[in-house]
């Protein structure tokens, strides 16, 4: 793990962006694995920031701000997973979309509660995200209109 400070200000920014992926994959493994938040965390610290895949070099994250997300998901799931109901269509309830998907709305909905992050910056980070997992796919649309919908109900002043 390295360090933010002596980084340029695109450094810090791709760190915080690989933290934001970090934090949707630990938010999915916590939900598929049944793992407890402190050994995910912990985990992910460990063995997945800046590790090497199949011979690439993955991206150190923003510690602090994968756990603020990380620990913001979790402790305010119930409420956050209500915003995304009621941004997804009545016969989609959030219990039937794609686990990937919950978890980067979990992820997302953790930023939009916050007032550091624009909520403009929040929607193009995440459908990154669902971009990074879904490549070819209509998902990053429907990620698209679905934060932008949890934005305008968690930050109407900020649109």
């Amino acid at each position: 793990m390295t360090s933010s400070t002596g980084l340029s200000g695109n450094q810090k920014r791709k760190m915080k962006s690989a933290s934001r992926l970090y934090a949707v994959q630990a938010l999915f493994q916590m939900e598929h694995s049944s793992q407890s938040y402190d050994t995910v965390k912990a985990e992910f610290l460990e063995h997945r920031f800046g590790a090497t895949y199949e011979g690439e070099e993955m991206i150190d994250g923003d510690i602090r701000h994968f756990g603020h997300v990380l620990e913001t998901a979790v402790n305010f799931q119930a409420s956050i997973d209500q915003m995304t109901d009621r941004a997804l269509v009545a016969k989609w309830p959030i219990a039937r979309i794609d686990p990937t998907l919950r978890a980067l709305f979990r992820a997302a909905g953790a930023e939009l509660r916050d007032i550091d992050t624009p909520p403009k910056v929040v929607i193009n980070e995440y459908v990154d995200v669902a971009r990074a997992f879904f490549e070819g796919g209509d998902e990053p649309k429907f990620v698209n209109a679905v934060l932008d919908h949890m934005a305008r109900a968690a930050r109407p002043k900020a649109f």
